[in-house]
């Protein structure tokens, strides 16, 4: 029977969940969920190292059953492969993929450099791409992969002063959709979550007002906690889900519709 269709059968134990950009609030709280079902969870990073160790560790006390950290640059085809092969000598083959890896930029666009284009298109939607092309073989071997990439609201209503990040996760919804039409046959799914604001550092930059004033903006009148994302992601990550695919789900509250 092929490993797909005995996804009734599947323990816990039996998804492998590789979370890129595990160091950060969204990509740590995706792992912790996971964790906190007894799933094994490799958390990537790329210069974290320290906040990535702490983040592991609560994976481990929450009970997941294997808890491995690798680092590359995702933008970066050879790390990719060599995190990938890694992963493996460890046994971690991943069933579930999370790209969340990302960065932001703000700054209007005749003011941006490059330079600073190409490192957001790299870490965000060429990442998105190299980790999928890696990964993705193994799931479509065994019949059964659940793909998540993590964009943005922005990437679906695009933001002033924000071009150059609503871009590359703008770019993430349409190859979330394509790749899950060619993925369609395969036992794998491909989805996207676009959080509206989160509680997370990527915020910090903001003032108390200037974080008030945004929560106002807001129909539920605050701001998503990361938790809330890393539920979505659950969702879209289980057995019972296999038949939504090439989705971008928007928990923003009600912000973008």
């Amino acid at each position: 029977m092929a490993d797909g269709e005995q996804k009734g059968r599947r323990k816990p134990s039996d998804t492998a969940v590789l979370i890129t950009g595990a160091s950060g609030g969204i990509g740590s709280a995706i792992a912790e969920r996971f964790a906190a079902d007894g799933c094994r969870v490799a958390l990537h990073y790329s210069a974290s190292a320290e906040a990535v160790r702490a983040a592991a560790d609560r994976c481990a006390s929450l009970g997941a059953a294997q808890v491995l950290t690798a680092r590359a640059n995702v933008g970066d085809k050879a790390e990719v492969l060599r995190m990938r092969d890694e992963l493996a000598k460890a046994g971690f083959v991943p069933n579930v993929l999370v790209n969340n890896a990302g960065v932001a930029h703000y700054g209007m666009l005749q003011d941006v450099t490059e330079e600073e284009w190409d490192r957001v298109m790299n870490i965000n939607l060429k990442g998105t791409f190299l980790c999928s092309q890696a990964f993705m073989g193994e799931m479509i071997a065994r019949r059964f992969g659940r793909i998540v990439n993590i964009s943005s609201v922005w990437g679906l209503a695009g933001a002033s002063c924000e071009v150059v990040y609503s871009a590359a996760k703008g770019g993430i919804n349409a190859f979330t959709k394509a790749l899950a039409k060619e993925l369609a046959l395969s036992g794998v799914s491909v989805n996207a979550v676009a959080p509206g604001a989160v509680r997370t550092a990527m915020l910090d930059s903001l003032s108390a007002e200037e974080l008030n004033d945004l929560a106002e903006e807001i129909p539920m009148g605050r701001l998503a906690e990361p938790r809330e994302i890393a539920e979505t992601v659950r969702f879209l990550s289980l057995p019972e889900s296999a038949y939504m695919t090439g989705q971008i789900l928007s928990p923003n509250g009600g912000w973008v519709t």
